[in-house]
């Protein structure tokens, strides 16, 4: 059985938690969100994990990586189906760095915290050289009422589904990866390391899953269309160069230019 687990010490966070409220109070300013979730928190969770995994002879998945410090404990000397102890990083740890509470605030705070642009660029060295095997996603589509709380009563989590494609296309556009790669990380690797059968690959014979992407078209992000249910993205007002025109779920025609569809049996498609 694989154990997937999201690698942070909460002792450790609880401790950080409490010397910050004891110095603001409820006003603990959203830049030291990577401070109380901080390297140390992550590191020593997810070693041990690994260890455990080690010593145990488990199949061990490690959710959303954020630390360089992490790095250490995977490896790519060996192909993805050969690997006990996989791991994956999501988009926004790879977009966003502790630089961008300034603007973002709250829209950012997730766990584990978006941190120091070392960290933003050790994952993505580590993305392209395999010891990272997953680009994922968070999503947690609070409203934006709720994330315009104090820093403890606003809720992590960040709406990203729907953008993700597009923050790995800028990568793409901007010379840090390949196409093959974006494909390999978002389409094969979650397949085979979870083994879902008939997924991701165009393979004859396997269900029909496939996006449509104009890479010259440019847009912008805006609330006309943005389809989460909480209608809020941190990428709001972002332009972004690669749209996805339709989306083929299970062969069926889920969505076209702004418009979704029902499949078949008479249930949205999304």
């Amino acid at each position: 059985m694989l154990i997937a687990t999201h690698c942070e010490d909460e002792q450790m966070v609880r401790h950080n938690e409490a010397l910050m409220r004891e110095k603001y109070g409820e006003n603990v300013p959203i830049n030291l969100h990577p401070i109380i979730r901080n390297e140390e928190a992550c590191y020593k969770s997810s070693s041990m994990a690994v260890a455990l995994a080690k010593k145990h002879n488990t199949r061990l998945h490690i959710l959303h990586i954020s630390t360089a410090e992490e790095m250490e404990l995977f490896r790519n000397d060996i192909p993805l189906s050969a690997k006990q102890i996989t791991s994956e990083v999501c988009v926004h740890h790879l977009y966003f760095s502790a630089e961008d509470y300034i603007w973002a605030g709250t829209q950012i705070k997730c766990n584990p915290a978006v941190k120091a642009k070392r960290h933003r660029e050790a994952l993505l060295t580590a993305l392209l050289d395999d010891r990272l095997d997953i680009i994922a996603t968070d999503h947690a589509p609070h409203t934006w009422k709720e994330k315009q709380n104090t820093y403890f009563q606003a809720p992590s989590g960040v709406p990203l589904v729907q953008h993700s494609l597009n923050v790995m296309l800028e990568f793409y556009q901007n010379g840090l990866i390949s196409l093959e790669k974006i494909v390999e990380k978002m389409c094969h690797a979650p397949a085979e390391c979870f083994r879902v059968e008939g997924r991701g690959y165009l393979d004859e014979g396997a269900w029909a899953d496939v996006i449509l992407v104009d890479l010259e078209k440019e847009w912008t992000v805006n609330p006309g269309n943005t389809f989460y249910k909480c209608a809020w993205t941190p990428f709001q007002g972002h332009t972004f160069q690669g749209k996805v025109e339709a989306t083929v779920v299970s062969g069926h025609l889920a969505y076209q230019h702004g418009q979704f569809f029902e499949d078949k049996r008479g249930k949205i498609a999304v």
